[in-house]
């Protein structure tokens, strides 16, 4: 692997939200203020997912007080606690950026009709631990096993002549 790659890959997130445009999500962001740290909510609609990798963003748009307000996040962020999905959109586009010229009710996505509403994960990288090779070696131990194993196995013959007798005492 590459040093630039293994250094994104150890900045990534374990797991990440599934980012939909036209979803209503709350943000939750740590905020930092004097020496004091909060989380604040940002709740709006997901206009643009962009970028992969370390580097995906995703733009979300809410109206306060009148006025348009955007914030873009980055997904791997640690400012970015969690994104709840408060309300499945329906969206055609890519990117919802008409949604920035209107105002009030048309200012929103329409609601997919039956969609739950379910905080789903994507797992992006897992712990890496070194068991495959202590199970290599395990299974190497376990066909030794099975090769000592196969001498006992000829007493078949004997198993079933037993079983054989017990038949004939049920039929007696």
């Amino acid at each position: 692997m590459d040093i630039i790659k293994s250094i994104e890959h150890e900045q990534m997130k374990n797991k990440v939200p599934v980012l939909n445009v036209g979803d209503t999500v709350k943000v939750h962001v740590r905020v930092r203020e004097g020496n004091r740290e909060r989380i604040q909510i940002f709740e709006g609609i997901i206009i643009k997912v962009q970028g992969g990798g370390v580097n995906q963003t995703f733009t979300v748009r809410k109206t306060s007080y009148g006025v348009g307000v955007e914030k873009t996040f980055l997904v791997h962020s640690p400012t970015v606690e969690k994104v709840e999905v408060v309300r499945v959109g329906k969206a055609r586009r890519a990117k919802l950026f008409y949604l920035r010229d209107r105002l009030g009710k048309s200012a929103k996505t329409r609601e997919k009709v039956g969609a739950r509403i379910e905080t789903k994960e994507v797992t992006i990288k897992e712990e890496l631990t070194e068991e495959p090779a202590v199970e290599e070696v395990n299974t190497e131990a376990e066909t030794v096993e099975t090769a000592e194993v196969a001498p006992e196995v000829s007493n078949e013959p004997a198993k079933k002549e037993q079983a054989e007798a017990k038949k004939e005492s049920k039929a007696e």
